[in-house]
């Protein structure tokens, strides 16, 4: 049965990074990120410890909680976004002053003990609001990296689900042929009653036998292939060592997804689109700060001298700037202008990609699931009546085995094709659900009603 009902289409924690990454236009004042909330509220919880037993899971509910506690894609963006913190922190930092001792005409004959210069201090002045403009630009990387945190979130959840759907499909696939291998041992057997009463040729079984073996095959075949599924399973959860017990979890009750409104959400909500569209406002505040250099800085001194050839105490004041003459940071403001090009150039690029990997989901899953609904209606019902018939009649001596043979091979090849397109339409969806943003999947949290949209188009 096909379960119609819509999706979330956006997660509180990417609502809490729109919020965070969203900046006034005065960006440039803005240099605090809201980032706090976004991180915690894709914190992982507990973490399991390397040497603490992994506990064995089966719902793909279990896996994703596992994945982002242990997932190292998650741990490392979160200590990207401590690093970029760090960096928010020094581009708004004062130079330190400077300390310096001189000691001038020492051993000159009018007084031995030369003149000393001790302490001179010296402090560069900041100007142009240098500082405050390059933490504005470090903070808006602190939201980029926040951002970048929700898009591996949802990359690693995605990854879990497809890979937890491959499995799945396998697992089915194998229960779908044991179901085969065991009618098709019937079939032998009511041949071998057959054959000692004399109502067929010895040739009539050999061809029911071999027909059993090559179903015994495929199933045996399906079943090496379980362990390595669970293996890439685990290794997308980020736990190798991970026990997986049989998996659990819908199979024949799809979503459905109205094509328009999946892509429209993609495009509103995806962190990649929200971290180009920041990439501009960091470009924009680039530019700035790189024109703030043409504004020179003050260095201001002073310091105590003691002359020791005319015994006498000075003290000294000194004023130094650079003249913007040769170099008036005109290659990084020229670079920075381009960067700023180029970032708007990004935000299309990531539109055009988003857009071309939700419409190839949707077109996967929509040939998915109709090939499945054609399979559930009308070609795996004919095939299963057809196999009935078939061994109704052989057993009454109507019809010949060659016919049972088809008739069993035929609804073999209905099932395991109805089972791979249910996989592949599962597939697909857990590739929509990363692209959504989809924290509940396949199903809608306890508070919102379903609701029936159309099938992808």
């Amino acid at each position: 049965m096909i379960r119609r009902f819509q999706l979330p289409l956006a997660s509180v924690a990417l609502s809490l990074a729109m919020g965070c990454a969203s900046t006034p236009q005065n960006s440039e004042l803005t240099t605090q990120p809201i980032a706090t909330r976004a991180q915690a509220a894709t914190q992982t919880s507990a973490i399991i410890p390397a040497s603490q037993t992994e506990p064995a899971v089966s719902t793909v509910e279990d896996l994703v909680r596992v994945a982002t506690d242990l997932n190292p894609r998650l741990r490392k963006a979160q200590h990207l976004i401590e690093a970029a913190q760090g960096n928010r922190l020094q581009a708004g930092l004062y130079p330190n002053p400077t300390l310096d001792i001189l000691g001038d005409e020492l051993g000159d004959r009018t007084g031995p003990g030369g003149i000393w210069t001790a302490p001179k201090f010296s402090q560069e002045i900041v100007t142009g609001r240098k500082l405050t403009l390059a933490q504005a630009v470090a903070a808006r990387e602190v939201d980029q990296a926040t951002l970048d945190l929700l898009r591996e979130r949802y990359a690693v959840v995605g990854a879990v689900r497809l890979a937890f759907y491959d499995a799945y499909t396998l697992e089915r696939r194998v229960q779908a042929l044991d179901t085969l291998v065991k009618l098709s041992a019937d079939a032998v057997k009511f041949g071998q009653a057959l054959l000692d009463n004399k109502q067929i040729a010895r040739l009539d079984l050999v061809q029911l036998e071999v027909e059993y073996q090559r179903l015994n095959a495929r199933a045996e075949a399906a079943r090496r292939e379980l362990p390595h599924a669970r293996k890439q399973l685990a290794a997308a959860i980020g736990a190798r060592s991970l026990t997986i017990e049989p998996l659990q979890g819908p199979f024949e009750e799809l979503p459905v997804y109205d094509a328009d409104r999946t892509l429209a959400s993609v495009l509103a909500s995806h962190p990649e689109l929200r971290s180009a569209q920041v990439g501009v406002e960091r470009a924009k505040a680039a530019v700035r700060s790189a024109e703030a250099q043409v504004i020179p800085n003050v260095t201001l001194s002073t310091g105590y001298t003691r002359q020791n050839q005319n015994v006498s105490n000075d003290w000294l004041v000194g004023f130094s700037v650079p003249l913007p003459t040769w170099n008036r940071n005109q290659g990084a403001i020229r670079a920075a202008q381009a960067e700023q090009l180029a970032a708007v150039q990004e935000v299309s690029r990531i539109e055009n990609d988003l857009t071309d990997r939700t419409a190839a989901a949707l077109r996967a899953y929509a040939s998915a699931y109709k090939e499945a609904e054609l399979y559930r209606k009308e070609l795996l019902p004919r095939a299963e009546e057809t196999y009935r018939l078939s061994v109704e009649a052989f057993r009454g001596g109507q019809f010949e085995y060659l016919r049972v043979i088809q008739a069993q091979r035929s609804i073999a090849e209905a099932k395991l094709d109805y089972t791979r397109a249910l996989g592949d339409a599962w597939k697909a969806a857990a590739q929509l659900s990363a692209l959504l943003l989809e924290d509940y999947w396949p199903g809608t949290p306890p508070d919102l009603k379903p609701a029936t949209p159309a099938p992808a188009k």
